[in-house]
């Protein structure tokens, strides 16, 4: 992972517009580097930044800090959805309710019901970056059950 510097101003201002749109500070970013992207391209982006977030909330975890894992583990989720509607759709997603109706229609295309139910549990991982309710235990099994979310949904591209 690389570290870039932004001045403290500009970066509240990016978290503002961020929060607002109901994203991480890291996912509006990488959702602003996506855009210049062709669809395939931005497939790639996005699976390689879901892996890698999801390292970051075991990496937060570790140190304690369950609320940057709970989002974290929230934006590996949230961009593996983006990550195959580009694969399959060439399709930008942009609200919770594009992701939510992505989701259950995947539920419903394969028949895979634990869909849904991983994609709530990401969802909780969000609602808890604000709450911060979950157990650190609560946390963890989400990463796990967040991680077999995404290699569902890999295994749904088209390869």
């Amino acid at each position: 992972m690389t570290t870039i510097s932004i001045p403290d101003k500009i970066y509240k201002k990016m978290r503002e517009i961020a929060e607002n749109q109901g994203m991480s500070i890291e996912e509006y970013i990488l959702s602003l580097a996506a855009e210049s992207l062709d669809p395939k391209s931005r497939a790639e982006f996005y699976w390689e930044a879901s892996v890698e977030l999801l390292k970051q909330a075991e990496r937060e975890l570790s140190k304690g800090d369950l609320r940057q894992a709970s989002e974290k583990t929230w934006g590996a989720a949230a961009l593996a959805v983006k990550a195959l509607a580009y694969e399959r759709e060439g399709r930008r997603l942009t609200s919770h309710r594009q992701l939510w109706r992505y989701v259950s229609d995947l539920a419903s295309e394969t028949g895979d019901r634990e869909l849904r139910l991983l994609w709530r549990t990401a969802v909780s991982m969000h609602v808890n970056f604000y709450e911060n309710w979950a157990t650190r235990d609560d946390i963890k099994d989400s990463i796990e059950n967040v991680e077999k979310f995404i290699k569902k949904l890999k295994n749904l591209g088209t390869k």
